[in-house]
């Protein structure tokens, strides 16, 4: 894997790793919203949700979309299937470690 592709992967699981951003990920799924409609019922500021927001999409897991005084946020899917390939990969040579310390063992 290049080392700008590995940069990207890390950017993504950055992103991921805050239950706030998670959330928001997961309110997105399906549908756009809006920062205030993210923050209602929640104990985060509008102002705290823009700035998660922002890292999210600067990770290319959201796109926003400007409709009048409004900004839209919908989630992105093709950049979680780059982390799941790269966790696909990692998994496959674990497999593989795996397979040969049993082949080992076994013998």
């Amino acid at each position: 894997m290049s080392t700008r592709r590995e940069s990207s992967v890390a950017e993504i699981f950055f992103a991921l790793g805050d239950d706030t951003r998670l959330s928001l990920l997961n309110k997105l799924n399906g549908r756009a919203l809006t920062a205030t409609s993210l923050a209602e019922g929640t104990a985060v500021t509008r102002q705290a949700i823009v700035k998660h927001l922002q890292v999210l999409d600067g990770a290319g897991l959201v796109t926003h979309e400007r409709r009048g005084r409004e900004v839209l946020y919908t989630a992105d899917s093709r950049r979680i299937e780059e982390a799941r390939a790269f966790l696909e990969r990692i998994s496959a040579g674990w497999d593989r470690a795996l397979e040969r310390l049993k082949h080992t063992v076994e013998e």
